[in-house]
């Protein structure tokens, strides 16, 4: 099986080089006064949320290996490509996940326990995402794909309720769905396209392209760049380098400009890599090379910003800061986690319709009569 990069006509858009130098590409330039919106207190935050955002997929990895949870998809080294993308969605707008945007619910306001009980199987949906303080953050979805249609669904809501379009930046909605490499093969994720340009949905495609649809290849996946698939169904699109938080900020907040002003959809390709396990019960070992990982463990996004904010003059008392942020963050996850009760065992058959079911009332009864058979027994 090969190990190759996908590669582009052109070069994607970088503003930070892999030294944590500004030199942006040419194909930056249309993406560079978005960058003005930031402050150094926003760089400031972009560090902090990729630091905290790896402590906790660490700590969670490490729960999953000694029983606490019963898998977990690290998002290690796509942090860049999150927290930018993350970042640049106002507050209004809707972010539709896959199951590996730990990084992006951080930004969004969600506290992470959430993750980690649905992961642990204690909760169908950590959160409630009709609480504004969760950020409009939906559902993990763990079937590959499938939130491309609910995201695509959203949108033509968004636009059905006119609430886009206006030219009002504080009100106008525009929706954010991410996926990876190996979903673009689905049925569900080129469906989600058509009726996303049939229907002019206020939506960004955020494609995170880590290279690997778990033990395949993306140039398996496509013998052309993911990004100019979007060309097919009327769809503008661009490609990123996913390691420079920069250029996925500067990228995602230009689309999703254009996508609430009426602009339609736009699909955003940010190239990054998946250090680690597809998720824990994967062995990466069996299918590629630490050497082409040693390449991308050379970009992390990460250590490249960091080398941006010393450029800044920023100081080693705001970086050990964060990194005691971060420890104490992964320490309380790790803390609540162990405090997570196990719920009623009748929950699960609560909720699977939206009005009682008799199969359901049915089922639910019998394992209650069959429990309480069981408590006799032993007593």
């Amino acid at each position: 099986m090969a190990e190759t990069e996908s590669t582009s006509p052109a070069p994607a858009v970088q503003i930070l080089a892999a030294d944590g130098t500004v030199a942006p590409t040419a194909s930056a330039e249309p993406y560079l006064e978005y960058l003005d919106r930031l402050t150094s207190a926003d760089h400031e935050q972009f560090y902090r949320d990729m630091v905290i955002a790896r402590a906790f997929d660490t700590e969670a990895a490490n729960l999953q290996r000694q029983g606490q949870l019963a898998l977990w998809p690290p998002c290690h080294g796509q942090e860049g490509a999150q927290v930018g993308s993350g970042r640049a969605a106002r507050a209004q707008d809707h972010i539709f996940p896959s199951y590996r945007e730990h990084a992006v619910g951080l930004v969004r306001g969600v506290d992470l326990l959430g993750i980690i009980e649905v992961m642990r199987g204690t909760t169908h949906f950590g959160w409630d995402a009709a609480d504004p303080s969760n950020g409009n953050f939906r559902p993990y979805t763990l079937v590959i794909g499938a939130q491309t249609l609910h995201a695509t669904g959203y949108a033509m809501g968004i636009n059905f309720d006119g609430a886009t379009g206006t030219g009002n930046p504080d009100t106008d909605q525009a929706v954010v769905v991410y996926f990876g490499d190996g979903a673009t093969s689905q049925g569900d994720v080129n469906e989600s396209m058509v009726f996303a340009a049939s229907y002019q949905t206020p939506q960004v495609f955020f494609l995170q392209n880590n290279h690997w649809a778990i033990s395949v290849p993306v140039t398996t996946q496509s013998r052309t760049p993911l990004f100019q698939r979007a060309a097919g169904f009327g769809i503008p699109s661009v490609q990123v380098d996913g390691n420079d938080v920069l250029a996925s900020y500067a990228v995602t907040a230009k689309h999703l400009d254009s996508a609430r002003a009426g602009g339609g959809p736009q699909l955003i390709e940010a190239l990054t890599y998946r250090i680690g396990a597809h998720t824990t019960s994967d062995d990466p070992t069996k299918y590629r090379t630490q050497e082409l990982t040693d390449s991308w463990i050379a970009r992390d996004p990460i250590v490249r910003f960091q080398a941006f904010l010393r450029g800044q003059g920023a100081s080693d008392a705001f970086f050990d800061g964060v990194t005691a942020e971060a420890h104490d963050y992964a320490a309380d996850i790790r803390r609540r986690t162990h405090a997570i009760a196990d719920p009623e065992i009748g929950l699960m058959f609560d909720g699977v319709y939206s009005d009682d079911h008799p199969l359901m009332t049915e089922q639910k009864q019998w394992l209650e009569q069959y429990e309480a058979a069981l408590d006799g027994g032993a007593s």
